[in-house]
């Protein structure tokens, strides 16, 4: 069931979003090399919960950290490890929900460790604008499809394959709830949106083959070609004339 969020309800996910942002501000400088993805879980950790708020990942149907540290071929929820080290030329991306007062912010980011190569430029910059794109597309009377088609359009139109498997989604007091928003579909079609809905919209592209498969541990996704993915994610409030995006880059 999609939600109709109320002023109080909006305020209180204006500041989870808002601390999703602060947090990822936070964390940037820290990622270089030689730091694990443990360790950066552990400062993320640290941050939220001495903001008063609550790292919901965390315990989410078995997850056993914070943050999804996904990297290179890791498409999403990368487990952090202690083994697990960044090396120069790498690319993370840092996926979070924050719970303030039982209301959720998320949002994902795609880093670049040191000095990367052009293929993974490319794949950020482009992963990125596809995000936008789709956010463009966010006013009231407009349907699910258009930020869908917007998204695939765009990354086709820069030869990124369009992970199909996975997608955006509502949120509120839960991290996913209805609608699904993919990062594929035809225009005009799919839930029309409401002012007060809130929305998670979040391209996952690669720069090779789209396909993907799990590993054993039951979260970790990949690239089959191993080719690098990048992720980025907004969460976004459907306002009366447009839209509000409630995770701001503060850089």
């Amino acid at each position: 069931m999609i939600t109709i969020k109320s002023e109080r309800e909006i305020e209180l996910m204006r500041k989870a979003g808002m601390l999703v942002s602060e947090m990822h501000q936070f964390i940037k400088p820290y990622i270089k090399e030689g730091i694990s993805t443990y360790e950066l879980d552990q400062l993320c950790e640290k941050f939220i919960i001495d903001h008063d708020a609550v790292p919901t990942c965390k315990g989410f149907e078995g997850y056993p950290a914070t943050l999804c540290t996904s990297v290179n071929d890791v498409v999403v929820h990368g487990i952090p490890h202690k083994e697990d080290v960044l090396k120069n030329g790498d690319i993370i991306t840092i996926d979070v929900v924050i719970g303030y007062k039982g209301y959720q912010g998320d949002a994902a980011w795609t880093y670049a460790v040191g000095e990367i190569d052009e293929d993974k430029k490319y794949l950020m910059e482009h992963t990125e604008k596809a995000l936008l794109e789709g956010v463009k597309m966010v006013k009231p009377g407009n349907r699910i499809g258009d930020i869908s088609h917007a998204v695939e359009e765009y990354a086709e139109a820069h030869h990124l394959g369009v992970v199909q498997e996975l997608c955006g989604h509502g949120i509120g007091q839960d991290m996913h709830e209805d609608p699904e928003v993919p990062n594929f579909g035809i225009p005009n079609t799919g839930p029309r949106l409401r002012p007060g809905m809130v929305i998670c919209i979040e391209p996952m592209l690669t720069f090779g083959d789209r396909h993907v498969y799990q590993l054993e541990d039951g979260w970790t996704v990949k690239t089959q070609d191993a080719s690098p993915a990048a992720h980025y994610e907004h969460t976004i409030l459907i306002t009366e004339d447009g839209y509000e995006i409630l995770t701001p880059r503060l850089d």
